[in-house]
């Protein structure tokens, strides 16, 4: 999977369901996808946190598009206080922000890393054991087209089953992996809902809003919370 900044609880149940899971860095940056941008609540509506980026465009690379500098700093101090100001009386404000903060607070050059580190710590925090790994560097088959790359990349960690998004279902053909020796799979998360102040619930979130409102136990109950289709 692209990697997500703070992505919603259904990309860590794809994390939690996988032996290993493989960053695809080194496909094209998608204007308007979550790479770069998730959604929080904000006076009980969603509200879109957005990481300033320089000169991003489908033309590049996940891997080699980068932050921009001139602005990360002011809209981290503008993006944290949002956050201490929205959740600051949650339940589990304190471990949550404090995570986040860390993640922030780090040097990055490239988009991928921030996200990238993002989605690691998140997974540390939940007690997740899965196996990380980044496709740029690890193979070597940028030349395959769509599907054959993904193929190639389940041969090289010997893996004979891949779990997908339910948004694969557009893209990948489960007849044409299994006549190459590869289970395809995509994961369904199915309604999860928890109390947001007592307002009206706003679902799928990014795992910001996940964690401030429930504790580890309950997460690592909703990450099984899906059906592979």
């Amino acid at each position: 999977m692209q990697p997500y900044l703070f992505p919603y609880i259904g990309y860590f149940q794809l994390i939690n369901s996988a032996d290993k899971f493989i960053f695809y860095d080194d496909v094209n940056y998608i204007k308007q996808g979550w790479v770069n941008r998730n959604r929080i609540l904000v006076n009980n509506t969603d509200f879109m946190i957005t990481v300033p980026l320089e000169k991003a465009n489908s033309f590049c690379l996940i891997k080699d598009t980068k932050i921009n500098h001139a602005l990360y700093n002011k809209w981290k101090i503008k993006t944290l206080q949002t956050i201490l100001h929205s959740y600051k009386r949650a339940p589990f404000f304190d471990v949550s922000y404090n995570l986040i903060k860390e993640v922030f607070d780090k040097d990055y050059v490239f988009i991928s890393q921030l996200s990238i580190e993002s989605t690691i710590r998140t997974s540390e925090y939940l007690g997740i054991e899965t196996n990380f790994f980044i496709s740029s560097g690890r193979y070597q088959n940028v030349e395959l087209n769509r599907e054959e790359r993904l193929i190639n990349i389940c041969r090289s960690e010997n893996g004979d089953h891949y779990i997908n998004a339910t948004g694969g279902q557009e893209i990948y053909n489960k007849e044409y992996f299994r006549e190459r020796g590869i289970q395809l799979n995509f994961i369904k998360p199915l309604s999860i809902t928890y109390n947001q102040f007592g307002a009206n619930f706003i679902p799928w979130l990014s795992i910001i809003d996940v964690m401030m409102f429930n504790s580890r136990e309950e997460i690592k109950k909703m990450l099984n919370h899906f059906e592979l289709i």
